[in-house]
């Protein structure tokens, strides 16, 4: 059965493969008279399908108008409006889109029996094992006549033609053969289809779940591959999905480019070899880039051209899998960066070969110039297309039941918020720049469909929101009116960090302006910051440590010569940047592979302007191993910083007060958590005796101290130091105490440091044996209940240094020796 819905002034039609049958009526739309369809009118026009148009703004069919109560119900209760009464002017447009996502919901419910059922798309389209045969479905509305071709049949698709239905869908049944597949596993196959010009073209299948290339040609195309391994060699999952942390701090990583040799590396090797190092500093949560295939590979994987295909350069789909399980077997969550914002628009190897001039209701894209990215050189779908969001929610769920990827991120969500894409706007944080007819309602319910879809698959899934716009809303659940992303990365971090390096002395660094930039989100819209990732050190630009040591990291990172003033000055700002960054800036953090232990220079693809070169497209890891180089010093801090959120959980505490930004002092006070932090960005001086707020009364200790020994710093605090605090003001009048907090204590503050102090528990026997450069077997899960809590007590400078040294050697071979029987 087939049915359709008239949607944002184009006919879109319902592909329906259950037997389920209904009567259609029309569900009246508050749009007024004039906008409205007749039943009967749209019965009309379905007898006439390449005619159909609609200038109005949307009629859709249902079959109960009692529906529309529910969908009312849901309108009375948008509590993002509660949350931030200065949305609500935009009320009408929260229940514009609040609706439209509802009766979109309802129309695929009732026609494909569930938003879960609609978003398996890939075991109807495509090529799938039916019984005894091969079936291959394609959407090709514009196609006259088509043929499957490849190996399996010399390239010669006269015998294997197949049918279309009235709706654009193509399909051929190849019964098995003295029962083994007429198609041999991992062999190539492509779609060809004549168009109305009477020219035959050759395209992947857009379901294709592998594709490959010849890498000995030059520029040659790429062919689709039918994947089907035989039991014995499909990969097994062995470990199930590590729990969600209580607040992710992520690796973002590029398996391609993760070698340290100048070549493309692999699944297996990165899992081997790179996944133990992500394990050792701490982190939760590994982001892959570049898993969907893309012919171009100096996209950084962002111009994909086949959506369910894993990147062949690193390995099989098989070889992925392994990855993830081992990464699981590690308690590493993974997060896919996953781009549904544009599409390559290579026409050989890609989606948008399917553009042959037709209407845009017979297209994965839009028409004209809303269908083109002009900054991007890249093709826009049409996301009010039935058969788009057929495709887009199924490979969402293929990556999550497939893969068993833990969640994703979703790239360039500003330009699918908004008709100008973000292109030359500037945000203001006006709330009429968001909700205006500049917003892409159409894209902004798929978003809310996606999200809906991934949360109901995996409710433990993490879904993060690349948005530099800072669009209200977009970071609460759909049934508050929000639409529904787990996290929003704060973007407008790095670029702080970039134009403090670039363009100011250190006496001009402003301690407001950095406190209010990490502050500045929206409250209860959780964010992921980040001081770096990929995006500031591709060619062009270049890595933090680069830009605060530039040329000399190229000779003065060795430990056998006393550091110079830039290096020092360099180690230390790094360490701060990366840790305020953390501390202050959300309740999530992200680090850019190699960026933990300062990787110098930057990123670069092999392209004709660098003759091919891999030399910049790789991680130089021999600089952290190499014990007698500086890098093993921030590499070091990286670890301790996360393994202090591990500790004491302070990136998942909603309490956060910053009770001192002191521009003369260039000093940062603050409490994260029950935690204080004490940021000193003064390049000389050194305040002894510096008082600092604090909430809770009691004797604080050093729990992390930038400056200490096996840090590369100099060692200047002590930490057998118990610190009292004494009562400041009248209780509970905060203008009567010191910065407002009811409680101080005084410490020494060196120049171009922090040290973070916890709060020591009288009723608690501390134990000597940990630091906070090291982590326990099961330590890497963020669920404190599971977590053995052990309060470091640092006897002396000297003894830390080599207990820290000696523990964390100890503990990467256990590491390693651990892994190689992991799988």
């Amino acid at each position: 059965m087939y049915n359709f819905i008239l949607s944002n002034c184009n006919v879109v039609f319902l592909q329906q493969f259950s037997s389920k049958d209904s009567s259609l009526q029309l569900a009246k739309r508050n749009v007024g008279p004039a906008n409205r369809l007749s039943a009967r009118s749209i019965h009309r026009r379905r007898l006439l399908p390449t005619q159909m148009t609609a200038k109005h703004d949307s009629a859709v069919l249902t079959d109960d108008l009692s529906a529309m109560t529910n969908i009312k119900a849901d309108m009375k209760s948008l509590r993002i409006l509660e949350l931030d009464p200065g949305l609500e002017p935009y009320k009408d447009h929260f229940e514009y889109r609040m609706k439209r996502f509802s009766e979109q919901k309802m129309l695929i419910d009732q026609y494909e029996g569930s938003l879960e059922e609609f978003a398996k798309g890939y075991v109807k389209f495509g090529l799938n094992k039916e019984d005894w045969n091969i079936v291959y479905r394609e959407w090709a509305p514009a196609a006259e006549e088509a043929q499957l071709i490849g190996d399996f049949n010399g390239w010669d698709g006269s015998n294997h033609k197949m049918e279309r239905n009235q709706f654009g869908v193509w399909t051929i049944k190849i019964p098995d053969v003295d029962g083994n597949s007429a198609i041999p596993h991992n062999s190539r196959i492509k779609f060809r289809f004549k168009h109305n010009n009477g020219v035959w073209v050759d395209r992947i299948p857009a379901w294709i779940k592998y594709a490959t290339v010849d890498s000995t040609r030059f520029a040659a195309p790429y062919d689709g591959v039918y994947w089907d391994p035989p039991a014995s060699e499909r990969y097994k999952f062995i470990y199930p999905r590590p729990p969600k942390p209580k607040a992710p701090r992520i690796y973002e990583a590029h398996v391609g480019m993760s070698s340290s040799e100048p070549r493309v590396n692999s699944y297996r090797e990165f899992a081997d070899n790179v996944l133990p190092r992500i394990r050792a500093n701490n982190y939760n949560t590994v982001q892959l880039m570049a898993i969907m295939e893309h012919s171009y590979y100096g996209s950084f994987g962002y111009h994909v051209t086949n959506f369910f295909a894993v990147s062949s350069r690193s390995g099989t789909p098989e070889d992925l899998k392994y990855l993830i399980d081992k990464a699981h077997s590690l308690g590493l969550r993974v997060l896919m960066d996953v781009v549904h914002s544009h599409v390559s628009n290579n026409i050989t190897d890609g989606l948008n070969g399917y553009d042959v001039g037709q209407a845009t209701q017979d297209s994965y894209f839009h028409t004209g110039e809303r269908g083109y990215h002009t900054q991007w050189d890249s093709r826009l779908f049409n996301y009010s297309n039935w058969e788009v969001l057929r495709f887009l929610l199924s490979n969402l769920r293929w990556w999550l039941d497939e893969f068993k990827f833990d969640g994703f991120r979703f790239d360039g969500i500003t330009s699918m918020l908004y008709h100008h894409h973000g292109i030359n706007m500037a945000f203001t944080g006006d709330y009429n720049e968001y909700f205006s007819e500049s917003t892409d309602v159409d894209a902004v319910v798929y978003m809310m469909l996606a999200n809906s879809l991934i949360h109901s698959l995996l409710p433990d899934a993490t879904v993060i929101a690349e948005d530099v716009s800072g669009m209200p809303g977009l970071g609460r659940p759909i049934d508050e009116g929000g639409i529904g992303f787990d996290f929003r990365l704060a973007m407008a971090i790095p670029d702080k960090w970039i134009d403090y390096l670039k363009n100011k002395n250190d006496d001009e660094w402003s301690m407001n302006d950095i406190s209010s930039s990490l502050t500045n989100r929206r409250y209860t819209e959780k964010c992921v910051a980040y001081a770096e990732s990929h995006d500031q050190s591709i060619v062009g630009d270049k890595t933090i440590a680069f830009y605060l040591m530039d040329t000399e990291m190229y000779s003065g990172m060795s430990c056998l010569t006393a550091a110079s003033p830039v290096i020092d000055r360099g180690i230390a700002l790094h360490k701060m940047i990366h840790f305020i960054t953390m501390a202050l800036g959300g309740e999530g953090y992200l680090n850019f592979m190699g960026n933990e232990f300062g990787h110098p220079e930057w990123i670069d693809f092999p392209r004709v302007g660098n003759d091919w070169s891999y030399d910049m497209c790789r991680r130089q890891w021999e600089l952290v191993d190499t014990e007698h180089l500086r890098y093993k010093f921030m590499n070091a801090f990286d670890r301790a910083m996360n393994l202090l959120d591990v500790k004491f959980s302070f990136l998942a505490s909603t309490k956060q007060i910053v009770s001192s930004t002191d521009e003369d002092d260039k000093v940062i006070v603050f409490e994260r958590g029950d935690l204080v932090f004490v940021f000193n960005f003064h390049p000389d001086n050194t305040y002894d005796g510096y008082k600092v707020g604090c909430d809770l009364p009691g004797k604080y200790r050093v729990a992390l101290d930038t400056d200490a020994w096996e840090f590369g710093g100099h060692g200047r605090v002590g930490h057998e130091v118990d610190h009292f605090t004494s009562p400041e003001g009248i209780p509970g009048v905060p203008e009567t105490n010191f910065n407002n907090r009811p409680n101080s204590f005084k410490v020494l503050s060196p120049p171009r440091t922090c040290v973070v102090y916890y709060r020591v528990e009288e009723d608690i026997v501390e134990e000597t044996k940990n630091d906070l450069s090291l982590v326990e077997d099961g330590d890497f899960d963020d669920d404190v209940e599971k977590i053995q809590v052990t309060v470091p007590v640092f006897k002396s400078k000297a003894q830390t240094s080599d207990i820290s040294k000696q523990v964390m050697e100890d503990d990467e071979d256990d590491n390693d020796n651990d892994n190689e029987t992991l799988i």
